[in-house]
């Protein structure tokens, strides 16, 4: 048997759970709006595999507001993220990531997160959608909401589980940049804003265009992995 621990980095937006159908770009807008105390036009165009972290950067930057105010517009982002989740705002699962997430538990697999989102606004998602938070484990999760670069993370997370064999599950080619710039092997589905098409145009050792058709052959990519045999 093979005590290597290996651990399923899961992205949220597009992997787990289906994007929002709207109003996503605009609540990071309506945060920097409240960090800041005043209306900003016209709101940038939000491109998907961003972190928090970037797009409240570039957002500021955009508007001529330093560095400083980030953290006054990431606490205001999670804020509106909570009041939203309050008020019934509710994500779609992604299909077959239930099965997913069992099928890789009951291999003996760590499934975690690797998000761009903080870990106040993944616990909102999860939770709103009906995905039970202790599927993951915490201590081994990575949050974007201070990150200029999502390869920031994955490097964090290769740096911080050295004995671990890890896998990327994403949905976008910035998934993908990321687990290159941190070695990390990366499995992409196409329930986001990507084709399957778009996403064999990167270096994703298997593209399957949902977990419900693709959950076998993700499997079994993962175990021919060097040494991912279930511990």
């Amino acid at each position: 048997m093979d005590a290597v621990t290996t651990t399923i980095l899961w992205d949220i937006d597009g992997t787990l759970l289906r994007n929002a159908a709207s109003g996503a770009g605009e609540l990071y807008h309506r945060a920097v709006e409240a960090a800041v105390g005043r209306e900003l036009h016209p709101p940038l165009p939000r491109a998907h595999g961003k972190t928090d972290g970037q797009i409240l950067f570039e957002i500021l930057e955009e508007f001529d507001y330093g560095p400083e105010w980030h953290e006054r517009a990431r606490a205001s982002l999670d804020a509106l993220s909570v009041e939203r989740a309050a008020a019934g705002d509710r994500r779609e699962i992604a299909p077959g990531v239930p099965e997913a997430l069992a099928a890789t538990s009951g291999r003996g697999w760590v499934n975690a997160l690797l998000t761009g989102n903080s870990a106040t606004r993944s616990r909102v998602k999860l939770t709103g959608a009906g995905i039970d938070i202790d599927l993951f484990d915490w201590e081994r999760s990575f949050f974007g909401d201070r990150s200029r670069e999502r390869r920031e993370i994955t490097i964090a997370a290769r740096a911080a589980l050295p004995g671990e064999r890890l896998v990327i599950i994403g949905d976008t080619p910035r998934d993908d940049v990321a687990a290159v710039a941190a070695g990390i092997p990366f499995i992409a589905v196409a329930t986001g804003a990507y084709s399957v098409d778009d996403l064999r145009e990167t270096g994703a050792v298997l593209v399957v265009p949902t977990l419900a058709e693709g959950l076998d052959a993700a499997l079994e990519a993962i175990d021919l992995l060097p040494g991912a045999a279930a511990a």
